[in-house]
């Protein structure tokens, strides 16, 4: 069983940064692509962004790709996105989810998930 716990997200101005934090744990976590996850509103989830504990290999949605940056902490099992030059088309419920499969690029690749975190991009 893994255990996701995200915080992190707020009310911003268009332009402005965010950086969201997802506490993992359970058994083997670190055998798992860890992955941010949004749903905008009225709207699909959405891949966002995903990284693998073991190799610290990324992927990005072309419309994060040089804005956004994932990242993970071993010792703290702790995954993060930072985010910058955020836009109002950023809004969403971001959710952090963990897969046993390496390549995981869609919302159907993922097992587990947190709860989510609201990030509303003000214009």
């Amino acid at each position: 069983q893994v255990q996701l716990v995200e915080s992190g997200g707020g009310l911003v101005q268009a332009g402005g940064s965010l950086r969201l934090s997802c506490a993992a744990s359970g058994r083997t976590i670190t055998g798992y692509t860890m992955g941010w996850i949004r749903q905008p509103p009225g709207k699909e989830r959405e891949f966002v962004a995903s990284i693998t504990w073991s190799t610290d290999y990324t992927n990005y949605a072309n419309s994060v790709k040089g804005r956004f940056t994932i990242s993970r902490d071993y010792p703290k099992t702790t995954v993060y996105l930072q985010m910058n030059s955020l836009e109002p088309e950023d809004t969403a419920v971001y959710y952090c989810a963990a897969a046993s499969s390496y390549w995981a690029l869609a919302p159907s690749s993922y097992d587990y998930w947190g709860q989510g975190t609201h990030v509303t991009v003000s214009s």
